[in-house]
């Protein structure tokens, strides 16, 4: 199998690389990557040394994927200026070309030159709005939302797919939810199998972490360095709530939507960690004091950002009754492997992700 992965060199994007040149030594992987977020020239030499085809390209010029040699099996869209920060309080060009131009490029490359596309969308397409209105009671160490709530598209299992995206959700939000709308006319109109998850947190080793974007990584390396950490926002005291997804749990599902194209194609999932993979920052913190042995300092800031939100944890039901996929990596074991993947490379890592 030919497989292309768009930023290929990127936390996600490498993870599937690797799972592919795992599974099968027949298989061909090339990544499209512009190495523009830091790390991603270490993956990018990774890749090579286990037989990865590396192209230096960009999603917003369609002549960088024209240059790739040959047609594919599956493209797999994993490129995206990921921090749902991206534009606010300035200019939403970039994450708007390459979250949502590029994607473009990408269906239009695989309408002529490859048998299927996976599209990595966000949870983030849904309206802050509702989910800040959520019935929420603060438990000891989390928000939970009430079990007796009567919400289209909510509940103790948490979001699916038919809840709200009719509302402002993030310039990043938003970029995600117009690509997914053009990966349905092309599965519609242009006979391409297409795929489309909408994928909670991801977080585990290989992640070179920031506040905006792989907080959960970053949360981890900083109680190994014994550096600062801050609760920030709904009141400051680590009660938000999110659902962690192992990258290894997404490799292995991707690997069956591309086997399944006659049930996969055309549909979108919800993919997370789900109820059994939620953690609350309070919680995360424990666990990260566990898996490391030490310390952070936790201050609190009880201002809370404008796209921020308190409480959200994927339902993947859909997805599971249709295919048989269910996570099998949770919070504890994410926070063992980012633990065990710090300490093998501390001096590299120590300016990287802190």
């Amino acid at each position: 199998m030919r497989v292309l992965i768009t930023g290929g060199a990127g936390f996600v994007g490498s993870a599937l690389a690797r799972h592919f040149r795992r599974q099968s030594p027949q298989n061909a992987v090339v990544v499209l990557d512009n190495l523009r977020r830091r790390g991603s020239e270490r993956n990018q030499a990774e890749l090579v040394a286990q037989g990865v085809t590396f192209s230096h390209g960009d999603v917003r010029n369609p002549a960088d994927l024209d240059a790739l040699e040959g047609n594919f099996d599956v493209l797999i869209e994993a490129s995206a200026e990921p921090s749902v920060q991206a534009g606010i309080g300035g200019s939403p060009r970039y994450v708007l070309d390459t979250n949502l131009l590029g994607a473009m490029n990408c269906l239009e490359f695989a309408r002529n030159r490859c048998g299927g596309l996976v599209f990595l969308s966000s949870s983030r397409v849904y309206s802050i709005a509702p989910l800040a209105q959520l019935p929420l009671e603060a438990l000891p160490t989390r928000l939970d939302i009430n079990k007796d709530a009567a919400i289209n598209g909510a509940s103790v299992d948490g979001i699916a797919e038919h809840f709200a995206t009719d509302t402002q959700r993030s310039y990043y939000g938003a970029s995600k939810l117009a690509a997914e709308l053009l990966c349905q006319e092309y599965a519609a109109h242009a006979g391409l199998s297409i795929a489309i998850n909408r994928c909670g947190v991801i977080a585990g080793p290989g992640q070179f972490g920031k506040t905006d974007q792989g907080v959960f990584t970053l949360w981890v390396a900083r109680h190994h360095f014994g550096r600062p950490l801050k609760y920030t926002g709904f009141g400051g005291k680590g009660l938000q709530v999110r659902d962690l997804l192992h990258p290894d749990d997404l490799c292995e599902l991707v690997s069956l939507q591309v086997q399944s194209w006659d049930k996969a194609s055309g549909q979108t999932f919800n993919v997370g960690g789900g109820r059994t993979g939620s953690v609350s920052l309070q919680e995360f913190t424990s666990l990260c004091r566990a898996a490391t042995g030490r310390e952070a300092p936790v201050t609190e800031d009880p201002a809370t950002n404008a796209v921020d939100i308190p409480w959200y944890i994927s339902d993947h039901a859909k997805i599971t009754r249709l295919l048989g996929w269910s996570p099998r990596r949770g919070p504890a074991q994410i926070v063992q492997d980012i633990a065990a993947w710090v300490r093998a490379n501390e001096e590299g890592l120590s300016g990287l992700i802190v």
